[in-house]
């Protein structure tokens, strides 16, 4: 995303399109890769309601989220390009947000990596992170890359 403080983040949050939904895909490819034929797409707004139940130094990874999805909607899986906008979309309207904010950076990328399309970027989550008591390691000589240190110890169960 591009000039996020030009946008209403909220207002995207809020607009559903024609979401939830599932899509049958017939790729063979996409459907050996995900493991099923039913794609669910989950609106913006599930996104934030289940970051938020994140509790104090304990996180959630995009991926936990999406199968949480998939398995309440009884889909095979849930689509990740939206999964990740979506994400990125709480993020920043809880940014923009007076009140009612969302703990975003308790919510990581596979693997436990920090997220640098938060606001902030991965500054500010890493300090977010590391003042709920995270250990924050750097991956990388070139193409530094920051994570969770043992985020699984610390995973949050979704229902």
């Amino acid at each position: 995303m591009a000039h996020e403080e030009q946008k209403d983040f909220n207002a995207m949050l809020c607009d559903s399109k024609d979401m939830p939904k599932i899509q049958v895909i017939t790729d063979q490819k996409s459907i050996e890769k995900y493991g099923g034929s039913r794609m669910y797409f989950a609106p913006p707004i599930d996104y934030d309601t289940v970051m938020k139940q994140v509790p104090f130094g304990q996180v959630v990874t995009v991926g936990t989220i999406r199968s949480y999805f998939a398995r309440k909607n009884e889909a095979d899986f849930t689509e990740p390009i939206t999964a990740g906008i979506f994400v990125s979309i709480a993020a920043w309207a809880s940014f923009q947000r007076a009140e009612d904010k969302t703990p975003y950076w308790r919510t990581l990328k596979a693997n436990g990596e920090l997220n640098p399309k938060y606001p902030g970027g991965v500054e500010a989550q890493r300090a977010a992170l590391e003042a709920e008591g995270h250990t924050i390691i750097q991956k990388g000589r070139k193409n530094i890359r920051y994570f969770v240190k043992d985020f699984e110890c610390v995973l949050f169960e979704l229902g």
